[in-house]
């Protein structure tokens, strides 16, 4: 049986703290961290299941297998949520992209045409992939 796979969005509130929410599910959490809402949303899925078993209604079947959520950030939350690890000027270098740009798409001053998503998407994977392939 394929495990079912449930995308969420990640993304920085006003506030300050983070929300997730699946798409194509009622499911969602909100927290300090985007680590504090993905698991609060998991909180809110586990609640869910418990509450239909013990009063007796039904519910997806898939809640009761496996299931993968897969996390979508939007460009803004994600470049604040590791702007301690990855700078505008790293980033910039990474994806040819102006880091006065990025900082402007960071702090919501502008907003990425979809091509400029691709490049900030495309440079973060590759340096994914540099990096998992490193030995020390």
């Amino acid at each position: 049986m394929a495990i079912r796979k449930i995308e969420a969005v990640i993304e920085k509130n006003s506030d300050g703290g983070f929300s997730a929410r699946c798409t194509d599910e009622m499911f969602s959490g909100m927290g300090d961290t985007a680590e504090a809402a993905k698991e609060d949303m998991k909180q809110s899925i586990r609640h869910f299941v418990e509450s239909s078993r013990k009063d007796g209604y039904q519910y997806p079947a898939w809640l009761d297998g496996e299931y993968e959520i897969v996390y979508r950030f939007d460009t803004q939350s994600l470049l604040q949520y590791y702007a301690g690890i990855i700078t505008p000027a790293a980033l910039g270098r990474l994806s040819g992209i102006n880091p006065k740009q990025l900082w402007s798409y960071a702090h919501g001053k502008s907003k990425p045409r979809g091509a400029q998503v691709k490049r900030i998407e495309k440079a973060l994977h590759k340096l994914g992939a540099e990096l998992s392939s490193i030995s020390l």
